[in-house]
């Protein structure tokens, strides 16, 4: 088999392409006495043959107990391309961090690798510090080089806000200048989600210097003044400018609409805005020109169109940021992080290939208090299968009296119970919410309840009693495992 090549850093083709290979002694020199030895040769065959015959696992836990025995950092290199190979990325990341502990600070490469999972993985502010580690070490070329790379993910991040704070947090450690425009506007735009508005403005207006006509620049810079409600003679002249120049861009007509609504000009604005969203609809626009209709008492057709938005991406910061301003109606005004239920559920699995349909059914109950959600689920006999507590970046499995941590509680109940389970977001959901942190989209009846949510590949059917109380909730979504549909029955609707 031949050696893995990877290729450089963040190229996202790279996992999909990685092979397996055989460490041999003249690949893999030995570093202590210990990997001289006969049983060290025996052990790596043993491990490529188990391989291939198959048993990943076997093959994957005997080249990290001999990395860590050996403290070769080539057998922990193995060992995580036996994990991307088959199919396992959180592992791989843990693999890879113990790889770079035994490598020299001098080799790039186990970092270059660990950053490219991590980021593949969306786990942006986790790959800040390597990042950070790997860029001290690059020249300036390199550096511009990775922070390309990095700016050329960030359209794939399912949360672009923390993904853009991580680039700043990186990007800020090296120069960046106006020879390379499109770097300069990310770190802008990076720099306004920290909160950073000087630094934005600074750099917006260093492109511009350079180039008077750079439509980007030119928006960004005018929309910024506008929505600050400062300066908003040159904010008008700057968003015009940009329109003359790409007159058919949506963002562009909305920035406009936007700043003639700041200086008065509401009609004038309505019109621009409900151009724009007919050209773009988005969340942000669908915010804007709601704003605007309220604000000329037209209320209905305002939260009409925040409905459009809330379809569209609930989630959205502008939609989210209006909506908690101005209340409308149908909005929750003072919604606590408070909540339990308690019920039944059903699971059932159709298979891609099986004919045989899979799951399962049980009881639960959660309860949410601030940032803590506890879910316990039982079997239908009443009996504990398993306790998890769900905390922002942390959650915990105990079953049977052991203790299991992850990151996301979805992969943890997943690899623990074997059920598909959507347990992070679980408790926004049974308030008709959607969960933070990623796109969302909400429907909602004619009484102005949530009829469905689509969130993290999952479509919610929501059924509620005339007393506002939810009855059933249904939850689907296609997987590499096949379909997969959740019914919830409530015994204790929401206290």
């Amino acid at each position: 088999m031949s050696k893995c090549v990877l290729q450089p850093l963040l190229n996202s083709l790279v996992l999909a392409a990685l092979t397996g290979g055989v460490i041999s002694l003249s690949q893999a020199q030995p570093q202590t006495n210990g990997m001289q030895t006969g049983e060290a040769l025996f052990e790596v065959l043993t491990s490529e043959i188990a391989l291939q015959r198959g048993e990943a696992s076997l093959a994957f836990n005997t080249y990290l107990e001999m990395a860590r025995q050996y403290k070769d950092p080539r057998l922990a290199q193995r060992a995580m391309e036996i994990t991307i190979t088959g199919g396992s990325p959180d592992l791989a990341m843990q693999t890879a961090k113990v790889w770079d502990d035994l490598s020299a600070a001098s080799d790039t490469k186990p970092k270059e690798i660990l950053v490219t999972l991590l980021i593949l993985s969306n786990r942006w502010p986790e790959a800040v510090k390597p990042t950070i580690t790997l860029l001290y070490q690059q020249t300036p070329p390199q550096q511009e080089n990775t922070l390309l790379q990095l700016q050329a993910l960030l359209a794939k991040a399912k949360n672009e806000s923390e993904a853009l704070r991580a680039f700043y947090e990186i990007a800020s450690t090296v120069k960046i200048t106006s020879k390379n425009p499109s770097l300069l506007y990310t770190y802008a735009m990076s720099a306004e989600k920290v909160g950073r508005i000087d630094v934005m403005e600074k750099s917006l207006r260093e492109i511009l210097r350079k180039n008077p006509n750079d439509v980007n620049a030119l928006n960004a810079l005018g929309y910024s003044l506008a929505d600050r409600n400062i300066k908003l003679s040159e904010a008008f002249a700057l968003i015009t400018k940009a329109h003359q120049l790409s007159p058919k861009d949506g963002f562009i007509l909305d920035s406009l609409g936007w700043v003639n609504f700041r200086l008065g000009k509401n009609a004038l604005a309505l019109g621009q805005l409900q151009q724009a969203y007919a050209i773009k609809p988005e969340a942000d626009i669908a915010a804007h020109a709601g704003e605007v209709l309220w604000v000329m008492d037209r209320r209905p057709k305002a939260q009409e169109m925040w409905r459009k938005g809330q379809k569209l991406n609930a989630n959205n910061p502008t939609l989210k940021e209006t909506l908690l301003r101005l209340k409308p109606d149908w909005t929750r005004e003072n919604s606590v992080a408070k909540g339990a239920w308690d019920g039944r559920f059903a699971v059932k699995i159709t298979g891609l290939t099986d004919t045989k349909n899979q799951g399962g059914s049980g009881e639960f109950s959660l309860t949410q208090e601030a940032l803590k959600d506890v879910l316990e689920i039982r079997n239908p006999m009443g009996g504990s299968i398993a306790k998890i507590t769900i905390m922002p970046g942390e959650a915990t499995l105990e079953s049977d009296g052991k203790v299991v941590a992850a990151i996301d509680a979805d992969t943890l109940v997943q690899n623990t119970l074997g059920l598909p389970l959507p347990a992070r977001g679980l408790s926004n959901w049974l308030k008709g919410e959607v969960r933070a942190g990623s796109e969302a989209s909400i429907d909602q009846n004619s009484q102005g309840q949530v009829s469905k949510i689509s969130q993290d590949g999952w479509d919610l059917i929501y059924t509620w009693s005339n007393t506002n109380c939810l009855e059933r909730l249904t939850m689907t979504r296609n997987s590499n495992i096949g379909s997969i549909n959740i019914r919830l029955f409530f015994d204790r609707p929401n206290d």
